[in-house]
């Protein structure tokens, strides 16, 4: 039997206390009002394994939007869509060692972004992903994920009207780096998307399916794809802290500052989180602190 699959609900539960314990010293993202009214104390976690098993816990029925998660699946879509070569011209795969939304890395790069899963590759990214306008672009991204996940996942116009009432200047720089240096074909276009992409929402039970995507073969999409996904998850989604977490856990993660946290057991199965207390990186605490533990005991990572 694999580790995911060992799991019961009586050890979650001790898990999920475990880390609620840590919650309080994370702290809600309030730079967008809508985010800052989210429930500190709300945990939820979801858990699917290959077997078919599945494991729920805690405020599930909690609705957030992926914020920053969004970029794993923008990047896996767009390797489907243009393929490796391309993309990887358009973005690097280099971990940062400045928060997610620095300019100076940017200008440090000389306007090449340093890799997918912080805010300048993103919005590159959103520049390039198909359709006629952001809304158009948000639409087929939205229906591609829940038709190949099974989820449910939809835009949440209050939150993006939240985002557009302070539309943030450090994007708004790097937005306009990136249309200098000729990465973007429309700048306006490209923020307008990664804003409403970053906007898309569902419940903890959603964001386990999208991470089923990358945990196990399927007919969807390529294994090359899926490996490339989770090995820049692994090196660059906790941001700056992301080589901490992969020697402490060791699995592929990414996180949001809307509190959503996907894990990827390669082969086993995903682990979705929520947990609205961020540190000051922009990681969910209790989530991060949930997964480690549960990471240690199964013995989850990929390096064995």
């Amino acid at each position: 039997m694999k580790g995911l699959d060992k799991l019961t609900t009586t050890k979650l539960s001790a898990w999920v206390q475990l880390a609620k314990t840590q919650a309080e010293q994370g702290q809600v993202a309030d730079r967008i009002p809508q985010l800052a009214l989210a429930d500190p104390d709300c945990f939820a976690v979801h858990i699917c394994c290959e077997s078919g098993k599945t494991i729920s816990f805690g405020d599930t029925a909690c609705v957030f939007p992926l914020m920053s998660v969004i970029k794993t699946f923008s990047l896996l879509y767009l390797l489907e869509h243009f393929g490796v070569e391309t993309v990887f011209g358009w973005v690097g795969v280099e971990p940062s060692d400045t928060p997610f939304n620095s300019l100076e890395q940017l200008i440090a790069d000389r306007g090449h972004p340093r890799n997918p899963m912080i805010n300048s590759g993103a919005i590159t990214l959103a520049d390039k992903l198909p359709g006629k306008d952001a809304s158009d672009r948000t639409l087929l991204f939205c229906q591609w994920l829940n038709q190949l996940a099974g989820c449910q996942l939809r835009l949440d116009e209050v939150m993006l009207a939240s985002v557009r009432s302070t539309r943030s200047k450090a994007n708004l720089a790097i937005a306009n780096y990136l249309a200098q240096a000729g990465h973007l074909e429309n700048l306006e276009t490209a923020l307008d998307t990664y804003e409403q992409i970053c906007c898309i929402s569902g419940r903890v039970e959603d964001l386990a399916f999208l991470g089923k995507l990358l945990a196990y073969k399927n007919s969807y999409f390529s294994a090359q794809n899926r490996q490339i996904v989770n090995a820049v998850m692994l090196t660059c989604g906790l941001y700056e802290a992301s080589a901490q977490f992969a020697v402490k856990i060791g699995l592929p993660m990414k996180s949001g500052i809307g509190g959503g946290l996907i894990a990827i057991v390669p082969g086993e199965g995903a682990i979705a989180c929520y947990s609205p207390g961020l540190d000051n990186i922009g990681n969910p605490v209790a989530a991060i602190a949930f997964v480690e533990a549960l990471a240690q005991e199964l013995q989850l990572s990929v390096f064995g």
